[in-house]
């Protein structure tokens, strides 16, 4: 089901063995394929770093790729340019996506949306002396430069809480542990991963009774609705394969 809703890095995969290709109940021929990404650096969900994408994203991709003989190329761009590659048709796919993000830029564009691909949380995390401590403790809420959170629009909007917003999230998790923000707001699954990188383990803490979303990520595309049919059987197909990556790269939500 087709949904319609609200440097480069080269990647090629063979054609995969015809016991693969009758397992996915909808094929599509095989294709060179322009995949835009974010030029950020989001793991375990997805990243851009030294040049080479990686992540779950790249994993299922890559598995989707290799399964129906598709070469991939991934082009990242800053997340509003990427947007307009999108609505302009610059790119076959954009991943990640969502009917909400940039629905201005979308209005009168026929954007078609995979499947849900992975559920996300989009939240709000603070020092762990500040849980508790309500939306009225939060002045200042950080964030990565174009994103929106949408759950504190009306508080951001009125300008009851001010906004900042950083280039990377490197720069996000800083600001928050030296208190220069009241809080970061990001993907929480993105924040703990970081923060155990960088040795900060609990520096930072999801407060879940603070305005939060719960969604998910899909792919889109304005000019290959086959590919994304396409996409959508290989998953159904492939469930505990795609299972399999979330778990890998502890991506799925209890």
């Amino acid at each position: 089901m087709l949904l319609k809703l609200k440097p480069t890095v080269r990647y090629s995969i063979a054609a995969a063995g015809l016991s693969a290709a009758l397992l996915a109940p909808i094929s599509a021929q095989a294709e060179d394929i322009v995949v835009g990404v974010e030029n950020l650096s989001y793991y375990p969900h997805y990243t851009m770093d030294g040049g080479e994408y990686g992540g779950f994203a790249r994993a299922l991709l890559d598995a989707w790729a290799a399964d129906q003989g598709h070469n991939l190329t991934y082009k990242p761009f800053p997340i509003t340019r990427l947007m307009s590659m999108l609505v302009n048709g610059e790119v076959d796919l954009k991943y990640p996506d969502n009917a909400y993000w940039s629905a201005d830029m979308k209005q009168d564009k026929n954007v078609i949306y995979s499947e849900q691909i992975v559920e996300y949380i989009d939240g709000v995390s603070v020092k762990p002396e500040k849980i508790g401590a309500g939306m009225g403790a939060v002045e200042t809420l950080g964030t990565v430069r174009g994103f929106t959170p949408w759950s504190w629009l009306d508080e951001t909007k009125s300008g009851q809480v001010k906004l900042s917003e950083v280039n990377e999230l490197d720069g996000l998790v800083k600001q928050a542990v030296s208190d220069r923000i009241d809080a970061a707001y990001a993907n929480v699954a993105v924040i703990q991963h970081h923060l155990s990188e960088t040795g900060q383990d609990g520096a930072l803490v999801f407060d879940p009774d603070l305005k939060h979303t719960r969604d998910f990520y899909y792919m889109s595309s304005t000019t290959k609705p086959g590919l994304i049919e396409d996409f959508n059987g290989w998953m159904a197909a492939n469930q505990d394969k795609v299972d399999a990556l979330k778990a890998e790269y502890n991506v799925a939500l209890d």
